[in-house]
């Protein structure tokens, strides 16, 4: 009796629990005192379970992805890389991941943003009179240096050249 008591107490602490959301894992979100599984990569919350059903998800469709399990109730808008802030798309959107955008030529990255890009800058040109000491990388400014005495350059070399006499 006290073995079919002990147990009956270990399920109604079990039971109770759940319905308070305490046994939602990683996989799940609390509503209304249950656990419900969450919507996968590429999919969002369409209905929310119930005691006779189990989450309802859609994929996401135009530009809209979600990268992760979730339960929103709207997918996320895919970024736009904008060629103004010296981007250019190098992955595009899918249902389950956001477009990656990469630096257009001539410009560096000043925001790194998960193996991509949000912001980049244009180069800086050299002046008449100094030469690229640095070209710039997609990750890295370029930097110019002042030609020496008795030397010229138009700004776009990589090296100076001495004046003839």
């Amino acid at each position: 009796m006290l073995y079919i008591f002990q147990v009956s107490a270990i399920l109604f602490i079990l039971f109770h629990k759940h319905d308070r959301g305490y046994a939602c894992s990683s996989t799940g979100y609390e509503i209304d005192g249950r656990c419900c599984p969450l919507c996968s990569h590429g999919t969002r919350l369409y209905q929310d379970c119930t005691g006779n059903t189990t989450t309802i998800c859609v994929s996401c469709v135009g530009s809209t992805f979600t990268d992760k399990l979730n339960h929103f109730i709207k997918c996320q808008s895919c970024t736009m890389c904008d060629p103004g802030f010296g981007l250019k798309t190098v992955k595009e959107c899918t249902a389950s991941s956001d477009t990656v955008c990469g630096v257009l030529e001539g410009n560096y990255c000043v925001d790194p943003y998960e193996g991509g890009c949000r912001l980049a800058q244009k180069y800086p040109t050299c002046k008449p009179g100094q030469f690229i000491k640095y070209p710039g990388t997609g990750s890295a400014d370029a930097e110019c240096e002042n030609c020496p005495e008795n030397s010229y350059s138009n700004g776009s070399s990589t090296s100076c050249t001495p004046h003839t006499e």
